[in-house]
């Protein structure tokens, strides 16, 4: 302690001491308690009255009939925050859903479709303007039996057609069906029926029709110059702001997108061998693919069913011998390259003409080349593993047997060959695979037989497929096309005929399918025939209208339509 402050202390001290006797002493005090702090308690005053919150009057919300069931279910999700309130006419309303208004919420497209065994591929836009104005004969090319078709539409359907085309004409045969029973009844008058359907819609009994050429089963198809396209769009209270509410991922609300379409390209016979092989050595390794490699290489998979090996030892081809024994030079994987092959099918029965090395070293090669192939294998479990793939957010299965042998060319427990044709195993498959994929494909080297129709034990087992599971049966081994059928929920093919080979010697030999099946947003849509002619031993080309007639003809009546 500093010594001031002492000093001061003491002088304290003493002035107390020194006090004058008539002063009051000061008195020693105990400290009072700490004051506890107290919340005070503000002055009661009178509450203010809050309003009730009103509540909101409900937006008065018109949707007009032309509106699609996607659309106004989507509509309904938007909308529900907003209380909506039907009303009853589009004059009352405080809000309207219809087509070609001003705030676009969604772009909607239509085909026009007939019953599957029709000839008719393509309409033109006019004729249909002038079929809607009154004059139905224009159109009587669509129905096979030559009169004026009716159409069939929802009445959604005839509502968009009428913003887009006017009021129809009482001439006009119109029969407005519910959707559930839409293709039914166009089925039941399939001879001369047509209809307009929304693209989200089709079923694989429909043929689908080109409006001018231009398909909605197209990926490329331009959709502003399509004049099957309806916008539909908001007016009125909100509309702007409640608009961005319907776009997905930025887009407009659409039924069909083709991010979510997925194109399968099947095919027939494939073996590079005699005659083909001569005239490839002759014109061009190349020389098969050059009037059909645009349309395989357009689809999302491509399959081809090769069902011969490629070998180094394979001799130099002879358009004459007599063997049946067959091989490819490795030089023709050039061909499936070419035509953009993405599975390849290993259920034919020469798989093995050339012993189990020479097809090993083919599932080599399609290992390097990326291509995955099903049917057949290294060993009786990978023979008979199904094939799984997901493309544009469609998951397919892919799986194929050989029933008819030989044995030679069947893998074993430890042997590479085609999967032997085990149908309780195939329908097992089946059954599991229609819980994992969208579209099970199963495919059956079976029997050939120079007919169009199919046997009856022959539709007893391509059924059992789809009794199984399969949405597509497709036949591999037909040397000729053979009939169509749509059986539940799938379609079968019995054969489609032969794709790269060389039989020249009848008519029913060169005719040749290419099936083209569309899948969208998880479900099988539609099935395309494409049809074409072998030529020169070793070329398929289109057919001619007359060609194309005449077969699709033949193959109709043989599936009993």
């Amino acid at each position: 302690m500093k010594k001031a402050t002492i000093v001061l202390l003491c002088i304290a001290v003493l002035l107390v001491g020194c006090a004058t006797p008539g002063a009051t002493p000061v008195a020693t005090r105990t400290p009072a308690p700490p004051t506890a702090t107290r919340t005070s308690i503000p002055p009661t005053s009178t509450p203010t009255l809050v309003p009730p919150t009103p509540t909101p009057t409900p937006l008065k919300v018109w949707i007009d009939p032309a509106v699609p069931v996607s659309l106004r279910d989507l509509a309904s999700t938007v909308l529900a925050r907003e209380m909506p309130a039907p009303a009853l006419s589009a004059a009352e309303a405080d809000l309207r859903l219809g087509p070609a208004l001003p705030a676009t919420v969604g772009r909607w497209v239509y085909a026009v479709v007939a019953p599957f065994p029709t000839f008719a591929d393509d309409v033109r836009w006019e004729d249909v303007r002038s079929f809607w104005a009154g004059k139905p004969s224009v159109l009587a090319g669509i129905a096979n039996d030559g009169q004026a078709p009716t159409l069939f539409v929802t009445a959604e359907t005839r509502a968009a057609l009428q913003g887009l085309l006017g009021t129809p004409s009482a001439q006009a045969p119109i029969s407005v069906t519910a959707s559930a029973e839409l293709v039914d009844a166009a089925w039941a008058s399939r001879a001369h029926a047509w209809g307009i359907v929304p693209f989200d819609e089709l079923q694989p009994r429909w043929n689908v029709l080109s409006v001018d050429g231009a398909s909605v089963l197209d990926k490329a198809l331009d959709v502003d110059q399509y004049p099957l396209t309806v916008d539909f769009g908001l007016e009125g209270q909100e509309a702007a702001a409640l608009a961005s509410a319907f776009l997905r991922g930025g887009k407009l609300a659409t039924n069909r997108d083709t991010g979510r379409m997925t194109v399968v390209i099947m095919t027939g016979v494939t073996a590079m061998a005699r005659a083909i092989a001569a005239r490839m050595e002759e014109k061009g390794v190349l020389y098969p693919t050059e009037k059909v490699a645009a349309l395989l290489k357009s689809a999302d998979i491509t399959h081809i069913s090769n069902e011969i090996p490629f070998t180094e030892k394979c001799p130099t081809p002879d358009a004459h011998t007599k063997s049946l024994a067959f091989c490819s030079s490795p030089r023709y994987m050039e061909v499936l390259k070419a035509v953009g092959a993405d599975v390849i099918e290993l259920t034919g029965n020469h798989v093995h003409d050339y012993g189990a090395q020479a097809l090993l070293d083919t599932l080599e090669m399609y290992r390097q080349e990326g291509l995955p192939y099903f049917g057949g294998g290294k060993d009786l479990e990978e023979a008979r593993r199904p094939l799984l793939l997901e493309k544009n957010g469609n998951k397919l299965a892919f799986i194929g047997c050989n029933p008819v042998g030989p044995p030679i060319a069947w893998a074993t427990a430890d042997g590479p060959g085609a999967a032997p044709g085990n149908y309780d195993y195939m329908h097992a498959q089946l059954n599991q695979l229609k819980t994992q994929v969208d579209v099970p494909i199963a495919t059956l080297q079976y029997w050939e037989f120079e007919l169009y129709e199919p046997t009856p034990q022959q539709r007893v087992d391509f059924r059992g497929l789809v009794d199984a599971g399969a949405r597509i049966v497709s036949g591999s081994q037909a040397h000729q096309p053979q009939a169509l059928e749509f059986y539940k929920d799938g379609f079968i093919h019995y054969g489609l005929g032969n794709l790269f080979f060389d039989q020249m010697w009848s008519m029913p030999t060169r005719q040749e399918f290419i099936d083209r099946h569309v899948i969208y947003e998880g479900r099988y849509i539609s099935t395309q025939l494409y049809t074409y002619l072998l030529e020169d031993y070793a070329q398929p080309r289109p057919m001619t209208a007359k060609e194309r007639r005449a077969l699709l003809a033949t193959v109709f009546k043989a599936s009993g339509w």
